[in-house]
């Protein structure tokens, strides 16, 4: 990969980030690189501000999922890549470890810059979806163009009141077809990326990046028949609330706020046109490897008395 301009995305609020992204940005120089450095968090969207600079080669992000999955989802439309570490963050699905980033100085062959420039990598391109709402004029609102409803993990859809009960009543439609009504505390519809994350703690099952499809998952139903659903990635999904109109509900995109949904309103998601772009260092990723690690799944205290397959 040509490297003459990268941008480095530190999580806010976080001093090691801000080292490692000053550690980053003069090996860069060194090498005759630009750097363009900015923080994200819940109160710095960078994006817009530095997408008026033109488009890097590379996007470097030093944080956890969170700060990842803001960067995917602006920049996806762009096809920018990504290289992410996990900085900060607490389990960090997405990232690889910081350690990488001390491996040289710069011009050595095993520096994680010679080895982007050298070919060394391989690109994930794992689904998005994206969710448009319709207010009841027949008319889709995709949100506003520097922060498209787009999600690298998920939507969810919750109830939007504070000083009443929590529940919300919403119904599903897949491709036109009613599916359930789904009463409880809200509803996640989840990419494969995004199964790890609240799909998981909701109950909603694991599914390997290697298949494309949408995970519709109860939040704490009020039926024991409701259950998580897993359909086709072309599937195309339509969830409205019901009951009075003081009801409302929020959509959340990966745990972002996008929007609010009164009655006679409803979100339509589906698959994104466009893939989010992330860069794999690791010579022989593991899937498997990365769920025993980060769950503590006891798999590698067996291993040594399994049979091999």
């Amino acid at each position: 990969m040509k490297l003459t301009s990268v941008w480095l995305i530190c999580r806010d609020n976080t001093p090691v980030a801000d080292r490692l992204s000053y550690h980053c940005a003069e090996q860069l120089r060194s090498l005759g690189v630009v750097c363009h450095t900015a923080r994200s968090g819940l109160n710095y969207n960078p994006f817009p501000q530095l997408l008026a600079t033109g488009l890097p080669d590379l996007v470097v992000v030093l944080g956890g999922d969170g700060t990842v999955l803001s960067a995917a989802r602006h920049l996806a439309f762009y096809g920018v890549p990504l290289l992410t570490f996990n900085v900060g963050g607490h389990l960090g699905f997405l990232t690889h470890a910081p350690s990488l980033l001390h491996q040289g100085d710069g011009m050595e062959e095993n520096c994680v810059w010679q080895r982007i420039r050298d070919d060394r990598y391989a690109i994930a391109r794992p689904m998005l979806l994206e969710a448009a709402v319709d207010y009841g004029d027949g008319q889709l609102d995709y949100g506003p163009p520097e922060d498209l409803h787009l999600a690298l993990n998920d939507f969810y859809l919750r109830s939007g009141l504070d000083d009443r009960s929590p529940t919300c009543r919403l119904e599903l439609a897949v491709d036109g077809e009613v599916v359930d009504q789904y009463q409880g505390d809200g509803l996640i519809v989840s990419t494969p990326t995004g199964s790890t994350g609240y799909t998981l703690a909701s109950g909603g099952p694991i599914v390997h990046p290697g298949i494309d499809a949408i995970v519709v998952s109860p939040i704490c139903p009020m039926s024991l028949s409701s259950r998580a659903v897993v359909l086709p990635p072309g599937a195309r999904l339509a969830i409205w609330p019901l009951g009075e109109r003081s009801r409302v509900v929020k959509l959340w995109k990966d745990g972002a706020y996008a929007a609010t949904l009164h009655s006679q309103q409803k979100c339509i998601l589906q698959r994104a046109r466009r893939h989010a772009q992330m860069l794999v260092l690791e010579q022989q990723p593991s899937y498997f490897k990365t769920l025993r690690g980060k769950l503590h799944w006891a798999g590698s205290l067996t291993q040594a008395h399994s049979p091999q397959p």
